[in-house]
């Protein structure tokens, strides 16, 4: 602790000295006590409140999260003295961020029947294998077309949990559709959206349940 401490005061120490020598290759942007860093670092923090601001947050919330905190951490690593370790995170975390929310092709047809969990849970019930036949011959009218697996949550818990487990839930279906209906797992992508889109009021516990599901999306 201590050393990291001596590190962290001879880091912003030099960074003092260098702004005050004229800063080559620094940009004044103060943050967590340091007032200059390298472009990349600056790039990647303007790149997140770039896509926040264009709606990326709200559009694709779990990848917007995951590229927040690869920033993030991309600055903890600079500030730990891992100078281009840092530069390096910052530079791969601004183009992931730049790349958020690609458009996904046009939906040819949904599946209306949902795939319900349990609470707090991402496992297939027994109550549930029927629909998931109907499923998988739904699917195979379409051999060659692509398939999105979107999993949702109720609004029972933290915003963050619920991302994580709604791709879970997206997940467990995708493996379920390639074991039991022999479904190539290339043809399938998955995406958690957490209780962003409810088809239910999250009031009610009939309402929450039908909001933990998996929709089956055939892409055009």
């Amino acid at each position: 602790m201590h050393i990291k401490k001596s590190c962290f005061i001879i880091f912003t120490s030099l960074l003092t000295l260098v702004f005050f020598a004229g800063c080559a290759g620094l940009e004044f942007a103060p943050k967590k006590g340091v007032w200059m860093y390298p472009k990349e670092l600056v790039q990647a923090d303007k790149a997140v409140s770039s896509a926040e601001k264009a709606g990326k947050k709200k559009e694709c919330p779990a990848e917007f999260g995951e590229a927040k905190a690869a920033t993030d951490k991309a600055y903890d690593i600079y500030l730990g003295c891992k100078i281009k370790e840092g530069i390096d995170m910052a530079k791969d975390a601004a183009k992931k961020t730049n790349t958020l929310c690609p458009k996904h092709p046009k939906v040819l047809a949904k599946f209306t029947l949902t795939i319900n969990f349990d609470f707090d849970k991402a496992k297939i019930r027994k109550s549930d294998k029927e629909q998931l036949r109907k499923a998988i011959e739904f699917i195979k009218k379409y051999p060659s077309k692509k398939i999105m697996l979107e999993g949702h949550t109720d609004s029972v818990g933290s915003e963050r949990y619920n991302l994580k487990l709604s791709l879970k839930r997206a997940d467990t279906t995708k493996k379920y559709l390639a074991k039991t209906g022999g479904v190539d797992t290339m043809r399938i992508a998955v995406q958690g959206l957490g209780e962003e889109r409810p088809v239910a009021s999250n009031k009610t516990k009939a309402g929450r349940a039908q909001n933990r599901r998996v929709d089956i999306l055939i892409l055009e």
